[in-house]
């Protein structure tokens, strides 16, 4: 089985493409948030608590699918090469936003939302290609540049959509994503460039055969519980985010405006800083650079709990995006640099599982805690989740902090 490590520019032109394919994808699966219930709406008569249902099985359906999609789709990528996951990920994402906006009826809608959730894999497999071909040495720089498309698309995705949802319509919304889907697949198709030979099928690894071949399947393991955790702690806010902008600006006419910016706020911070400390991780070490983002993942947490202005809230939303920038390409750059070549793309699928386990989570957390104490009662909660996921992380990386010593 070959590699790319022999052509030094092929990554570097590889990652290019992938950061705008992960960005779009990004995007794809965040910018219907903001108007998904109000589309569910306008295909019925329905009442309260009928809306919620739809809506709520609406967002859940792609996360869900995902999470069990990813690792057959993993394992593909391992014996036929991670290109042909891309450019299947990218078709059926661009196909299936087409059809959304010429959904007649909520069940369509909701089919098409599971199908969406079965053309996923074009960010795990973007990661496993980028992770096979860049040396070692520089996986966290690469990782982190990459992961940066991903982040800032999904936090800014909203934000997004929001705005195309308001100047045209939900539907051309979608058609309109589906263009942008359809570039990314010529893109990749042409551009994206993988020296793969294909695995003959009974040589494959079992999932036990790929466990074996890992040096420290508990770091790895241990990575994938702290992607869903971060993931959890990230989308915890999500359901109560906008109603926490309009309580702390007293229902002011500019509360969408401003729940817009603080969404997106922390997907500008991650694109500056991810790349930089991912830089800076393979100088010091990756593991010093996740347990930072902890730390001040928690601090900034606690006090947006008691914000009384929204300058303040976008301020410490910033901060998050920093955090977010040392945590999320941190534990990609572990798991490039724990992780056997011939099994990187059953790993990083894993992974992408794990990561949509806590996207479901997350938002489950956040409205529970919100409906039994209060706003500020999430933005607690969220802080004592990433506690326990410092906690985790420190105990898991213990090896790699004696390497370092």
């Amino acid at each position: 089985m070959a590699t790319n490590r022999s052509q030094p520019n092929t990554w570097r032109k590889n990652l290019l493409i992938l950061w705008f394919g992960t960005f779009m994808a990004g995007i794809g699966f965040s910018e219907v948030m903001p108007f998904l219930s109000l589309y569910v709406d306008t295909m019925g008569h329905f009442s309260h608590d009928e809306l919620s249902l739809y809506s709520g099985l609406a967002f859940a359906a792609t996360y869900l699918v995902t999470a069990l999609a990813s690792p057959l789709w993993g394992k593909l990528a391992d014996r036929t090469g991670r290109k042909l996951m891309l450019v299947r990920a990218a078709a059926g994402m661009a196909i299936v936003f087409f059809l959304m906006g010429l959904a007649m009826n909520v069940w369509q809608l909701i089919g098409l939302r599971l199908l969406q959730g079965v053309f996923s894999g074009y960010i795990s497999n973007a990661n496993a290609l980028i992770a096979t071909q860049v040396p070692k040495e520089k996986s966290g720089q690469a990782l982190g540049t990459l992961v940066t498309g991903n982040v800032s698309g999904t936090l800014l995705g909203p934000l997004v959509g929001g705005i195309l949802a308001s100047f045209f319509s939900y539907r051309v919304t979608f058609f309109i994503t589906g263009m942008l889907l359809l570039s990314v697949f010529i893109l990749t198709f042409f551009f994206v460039h993988e020296d793969f030979k294909p695995v003959q099928k009974q040589l494959m690894l079992s999932t036990r055969g790929v466990i074996k071949r890992l040096t420290n399947s508990k770091l790895v393991f241990g990575m994938f519980v702290t992607t869903m955790i971060i993931q959890a702690a990230n989308n915890s806010i999500a359901p109560i985010l906008a109603l926490y902008v309009r309580q702390i600006m007293n229902n002011s006419p500019a509360t969408t405006f401003f729940s817009g910016l603080v969404a997106a706020v922390p997907g500008i911070a991650t694109l500056v800083a991810a790349p930089l400390l991912g830089k800076l991780g393979d100088r010091i070490g990756t593991d010093r650079i996740i347990i930072i983002g902890f730390v001040l993942a928690i601090v900034v947490y606690v006090p947006m709990a008691f914000v009384t202005n929204v300058w303040e809230l976008i301020g410490l939303r910033f901060l998050i995006g920093i955090a977010n920038a040392s945590m999320l390409p941190a534990v990609q750059a572990i798991l490039a640099k724990n992780t056997p070549y011939e099994v990187t793309g059953r790993v990083f699928s894993w992974n992408q599982s794990f990561q949509a386990l806590g996207n479901v989570a997350g938002p489950m957390i956040g409205s529970v805690v919100a409906s039994q104490f209060d706003y500020a009662g999430v933005f607690i909660s969220t802080a004592i989740l990433v506690l326990l996921n410092l906690i985790l992380v420190y105990n898991n990386t213990k090896v790699m902090r004696r390497n370092h010593a």
